[in-house]
């Protein structure tokens, strides 16, 4: 048995002897957490299935490949592997569509490949900023949001524009 087998029994060994020491009553507390859980899982629950819903529209009816196909004579022209073009578009929508194009573009191109690098670096730099956003949101219970999607957004684009110049200058 490894250590890190053991790691979340230690945990809740340690959680429980604090909660006796200090003398608090750990499974009412536990249950009270759960029962504040259901709640902001509640709240959140619309804002999630609709964003859901919006990328499984937005990928089945082919304007993910549409809107990636338009951009493809800017990224060319920028230096930005046109094979990645799925990839920046999809990836603040979907965490899970854009892990699928991902290795799609590994598949295709090679992890070392320059679009294999590139694609690297865009998944572990950048964040589902549509999903992240309606997350906070829903569960703050924000409802004017004013520049924090384009902020985010902007954010994606120097993202994307970055991982394609950091892989040209240090590992290509």
């Amino acid at each position: 048995m490894k250590f890190t087998d053991l790691v979340i029994p230690l945990i809740a060994a340690l959680v429980l002897i604090y909660g006796l020491v200090k003398k608090i009553d750990v499974f009412g507390e536990l249950t009270e957490g759960v029962k504040e859980g259901l709640h902001v899982i509640y709240d959140i629950f619309p804002a999630l299935f609709c964003l859901v819903l919006t990328v499984a529209v937005f990928r089945a009816s082919g304007a993910a490949e549409l809107l990636s196909c338009a951009l493809e004579p800017l990224f060319s022209a920028i230096g930005f592997p046109v094979e990645c073009a799925p990839l920046a578009v999809l990836r603040p929508f979907s965490g899970s569509g854009s892990i699928a194009v991902f290795q799609d573009i590994l598949t295709q191109n090679g992890a070392d490949s320059f679009a294999g690098r590139v694609a690297s670096v865009i998944l572990g730099s950048s964040e589902t900023t549509f999903y992240t956003l309606s997350v906070y949101f829903a569960a703050t219970k924000v409802k004017k949001t004013r520049y924090a999607l384009p902020s985010a957004l902007c954010g994606d684009v120097v993202t994307m524009l970055v991982s394609a110049l950091t892989v040209s200058m240090l590992l290509n």
